[in-house]
């Protein structure tokens, strides 16, 4: 389930989805220079990764829902396990991990995203290395 050939995997390892051997980003999440920047093309099987002009506008959506899914998470987490800390000091904390993770939310809603529209193809993959 998470080995090469699943989403998953392209998903946890930032790699192209069709081949899931190319980078996806030109850096890692963090560095905010870079942040979220794709690369146009596959280096490993020459997929291109934004479909149609403004393709990862999608993925807008893909980040409301992580983004809404880290909140109740955490939310849930503090009234289930840490009842004593105040409504305050949970609203700090969790636009505190919020602002941690952004970056991180904003790379896994691309990946997630073009991982919708692509899927592992080991055949392109063979008929792209043979033409090249």
């Amino acid at each position: 389930m998470l080995g090469k050939g699943s989403r998953l995997y392209s998903i946890r390892t930032f790699t192209c989805p069709r081949c899931q051997e190319g980078q996806f980003f030109q850096s890692h999440p963090y560095d905010l220079k870079n942040a979220g920047n794709i690369i146009e093309h596959c280096p490993s099987c020459g997929l291109k990764y934004e479909k149609e002009p403004g393709f990862f506008y999608g993925a807008m959506y893909v980040s409301y829902a992580l983004g809404v899914a880290q909140f109740v998470t955490l939310w849930v987490s503090f009234n289930l396990f840490f009842p004593w800390i105040g409504t305050y000091a949970q609203i700090a904390i969790v636009i505190f991990v919020t602002l941690v993770l952004a970056p991180l939310s904003y790379a896994l809603s691309k990946i997630i995203w073009a991982n919708l529209f692509y899927h592992y193809d080991k055949e392109a993959i063979e008929q792209h290395r043979s033409a090249h």
